[in-house]
């Protein structure tokens, strides 16, 4: 077995841990292996031990990859986790199962017209810039109810909110905020959490987390 394989047994123990612990069910927590920067044959290792929700940030890199992997493997489902480009939408409409970085309405009008002109519809989480930072992709709080409302009168599939919280404060609080904001506006799905905070993630009510370094490095 590859490293990244006896990784992923950890991992798992980690996240029934930390669901345990929040008297959740760990099988409603999503693990999704990012494999951004690593090549084909250090993700057919993890193939191989069960793992089938995988992530990636760029759409050039997924599509130099993923079709031969898709093809060998035919119930692998692929995660766009990183900010997409409008004029990118039509390929990630095609390669990707999931996009977790929907976050203004020019994507949305991409996505929604990729989608129809292929037939292919992926589902999608909201990004919420949860701390207010300029730097960072995602839908401003104030601005979160409205975009919502697009979303849902859309074609794509809601299935819930993402977040990545500011690096150095603690990330509980921002985890917490997602949940309320998720609750307030009926949706269940929360894709929070990363190699270094996951743990944290799931005991604030993570669905689906995202872990790359913890494979890997």
């Amino acid at each position: 077995m590859s490293m990244a394989t006896d990784r992923r047994s950890t991992i798992l123990d980690s996240i029934a841990a930390a669901a345990r612990l929040a008297k959740r069910d760990p099988a409603d927590v999503q693990l999704i292996a990012v494999t951004k920067t690593h090549p084909a044959s250090e993700i057919e290792p993890l193939i191989a031990a069960g793992q089938r929700d995988f992530g990636e940030s760029r759409v050039q890199e997924a599509q130099d990859k993923w079709p031969a992997l898709r093809a060998a493997h035919a119930d692998l489902r692929l995660h766009c986790i990183g900010r997409l480009q409008s004029n990118k939408a039509a390929d990630a409409v095609a390669l990707f199962d999931t996009i977790h970085s929907l976050d203004r309405v020019s994507l949305l009008d991409a996505l929604v017209a990729a989608a129809t002109a292929s037939g292919r519809v992926p589902s999608v989480y909201v990004q919420v810039n949860i701390g207010d930072e300029p730097q960072k992709g995602g839908v401003p709080l104030d601005n979160l109810p409205a975009f919502l409302d697009r979303v849902r009168a859309s074609p794509l599939p809601l299935i819930g909110l993402m977040a990545i919280p500011p690096l150095g404060p603690q990330p509980g609080p921002y985890f917490a905020l997602l949940a309320k904001l998720a609750k307030r506006h009926d949706v269940t799905g929360l894709s929070m959490g990363m190699s270094s905070d996951y743990p944290t993630a799931i005991m604030l009510g993570a669905t689906a987390v995202r872990v790359g370094t913890a494979f890997f490095d």
